[in-house]
């Protein structure tokens, strides 16, 4: 028997008591039942759900082009089923950009399966973020702010659906209703983006793909919630009793992700990332406030999406002795069998992988990864020309020939490009629950983006001392995305001591030294000194972005992984105690002047990765 649902007055302006904001989907497959969990799990105000990303446009441009009504996250519909009634029950209003290409369309199935399951709410979505699609492009969209969905909960809507939104317009939306903000209370709303960046990708706020992941239990991360207040300040946790963290480290490293500069813009507001500061508010809670507003700018960044072509690959597996001649010798026939075939494929891209190991127990291990991966417009030379290419080898290569798998006739490939659209040109619409539409006008105030210099002066350097070669993951975090073609890595450390060592020792010189693949790169250095941190853009390492799948890490989610796993020498008194003998490989002893003693038993106090009883700084500024 369903039980009698809370009631549910309409959002209004001018209220003061905190706002509980939910986060259950951070992409598009994310957790299926954590829209259950979220709703069940403790109070929450508001639901939110962020479905999109890049790659899902062109997802959802190719579904769009099988059957025009589809265009959306059908799993949102599926999750509803239940999360509806329970929603309902909990007087919780759900926000979700999982109307991708057709908010209308989601929202009339949303109508629909509130009519089966015989739950009664009032539907609203956002459109007009939709442009005209360019020649040769799939999907053209705007992104837009928040100020369409605080209009829709506003008029009374449960459940607001909207296309191509920001991520963190899903929290600053239904902030500005909850709170009556308008346009010009920058500082509230700069503080809303804050909290809904850390929101937006779910469980990476709880401990999820955490550089420190050893010191908890992440095995079941819970989703994360902000509180978020009048003036903007929040508090972000998650429900009790769920996996994972909140702490002052998982917060610093989502704030980090895919952002660059200081000025974080948007279509609501530019927030100064460089003014946040983070407190431990308790356990699980990590106080977000001091988050200062500009003016947005004048231009709307809109997404364009096209196929790019055709795109096919085969990986050998080298096994034993002469790696490095098998892979030439299949290489070497390769290239002859494109030619013989009819024709080179435009692009035609190797890598070989090293990760056999001498003498190895298994074949498995005595084996390395030859990648083959080629590009062309024309779906036959990277079909049955390639495919053809390496099955012919199987009987008269090198020994051990093989594949992990069969190699395929290809498959199209997209590209994704971020280009500005003037604010004015796009019709930002709400549609409310009673099917008024309302135009929803751009900022009425505007300020052209500028990059901030670095802040004056770095912290004065640790006096010299012994070091020790040894991993930078040992003492600092990182954690790295993607953003079109280029990518994003932030490292922080978690005290002063280390930081006054990390801001003059990782310079862009020593960043391409420790990955050469960005030696050729444009590589530009954010210093966040009151993170702690630093933030590295890493212009066109992913080439024309994670659909086209330039690199073995198309997305960069691990770039960030294999800077901490690349060795320099570190002060000894910044490294744990005991360091693990495989990385106590030297000390130096040109640096004069005291220091703790070298070697694997230096009393060099507690380290970054002591544990979690280790001593904390006092909460720092954030800058990013």
């Amino acid at each position: 028997m369903r039980t009698t649902p809370v009631p549910r007055p309409p959002i209004r302006p001018a209220r003061t008591e905190p706002l509980r904001i939910g986060n259950a989907s951070g992409f598009y497959g994310d957790r299926f039942d954590a829209v259950r969990d979220m709703l069940t799990g403790g109070p929450l105000d508001i639901l939110t759900g962020d479905y999109l990303a890049e790659l899902t446009m062109l997802i959802l441009g190719r579904s769009r082009l099988k059957d025009p009504r589809r265009g959306y996250a059908t799993t949102f519909l599926r999750q509803l089923e239940e999360g509806l009634g329970l929603a309902h029950e909990r007087g919780v209003r759900i926000v979700a950009n999982a109307g991708g290409l057709n908010p209308a369309g989601l929202a009339d199935a949303v109508r629909e399966l509130a009519a089966t399951v015989g739950v009664p709410v009032r539907v609203a979505h956002v459109e007009g973020d939709s442009l005209p699609v360019p020649e040769g492009c799939l999907t053209a969209n705007a992104y837009l702010g928040g100020a369409g969905i605080a209009a829709c909960l506003r008029a009374g809507a449960d459940v607001v659906v909207t296309g191509r939104v920001t991520d963190a317009a899903l929290v600053t939306g239904p902030a500005a209703a909850h709170f009556g903000w308008g346009p010009g209370d920058l500082d509230a709303l700069a503080g809303a983006v804050v909290a809904g960046h850390v929101l937006e990708c779910g469980t990476q706020a709880t401990g999820g793909n955490y550089a420190f992941f050893g010191e908890h239990d992440i095995r079941r991360p819970g989703f994360p919630l902000a509180e978020i207040h009048a003036d903007g300040s929040s508090v972000i946790t998650k429900h009790p009793g769920t996996g994972g963290v909140v702490d002052i480290g998982t917060v610093t490293a989502q704030l980090l992700y895919e952002t660059g500069g200081a000025r974080y813009a948007g279509p609501d507001v530019t927030a100064r990332l460089d003014t946040v500061r983070l407190t431990q508010d308790g356990p699980d809670r990590v106080r977000v406030s001091g988050v200062r507003g500009e003016a947005p700018p004048p231009a709307l960044k809109a997404g364009l999406t096209r196929l790019g072509g055709w795109r096919n690959e085969v990986v050998f597996v080298l096994t034993g002795l002469d790696i490095e001649a098998k892979a030439r010798l299949v290489r070497e026939q390769c290239e002859d069998a494109f030619v013989r075939g009819g024709g080179r494929p435009a692009e035609v891209r190797w890598e070989l992988a090293r990760t056999d190991r001498p003498d190895a127990a298994t074949e498995e291990t005595a084996s390395a990864l030859l990648r083959l991966v080629v590009r062309d417009q024309d779906a036959e030379r990277v079909g049955r020309a390639v495919s053809g290419a390496a099955v012919e080898l199987a009987l008269g290569s090198y020994p051990g020939f093989h594949v992990t798998a069969p190699p395929g006739k290809g498959a199209p490939y997209g590209v994704f490009e971020a280009v500005p659209v003037p604010a004015g040109d796009v019709p930002h619409l709400a549609v409310l629950p009673d099917g008024a539409k309302q135009a929803v006008p751009p900022a009425p105030v505007t300020r052209e983006l500028e990059e901030l210099a670095d802040p004056p002066g770095l912290p004065v350097p640790l006096p010299p001392g012994p070091t020790r070669t040894a991993p930078l993951g040992r003492i600092a975090g990182a954690r790295s995305g993607d953003k079109g073609g280029d990518a994003n890595v932030g490292v922080w450390v978690r005290t002063d001591e280390a930081w006054r060592w990390l801001a003059h020792e990782l310079t862009v010189e020593r960043f391409r030294e420790l990955l050469p693949e960005t030696a050729g790169l444009t590589v530009v250095r954010h210093v966040l000194p009151n993170l702690r941190a630093l933030n590295f853009t890493v212009r066109g390492l992913l080439g024309e972005g994670v659909a086209a799948q330039a690199r073995f890490d198309p997305q960069a989610k691990a770039v960030g992984e294999w800077l901490r796993s690349r060795c320099l020498p570190v002060p000894v008194a910044l490294l744990p105690v005991p360091v693990p003998e495989a990385e106590a490989e030297a000390v130096s002893e040109a640096d004069a002047g005291p220091g703790p003693e070298a070697g694997p038993e230096a009393d060099a106090g507690p380290g970054p990765d002591a544990g979690p009883e280790a001593p904390t700084a006092p909460a720092p500024e954030v800058t990013a």
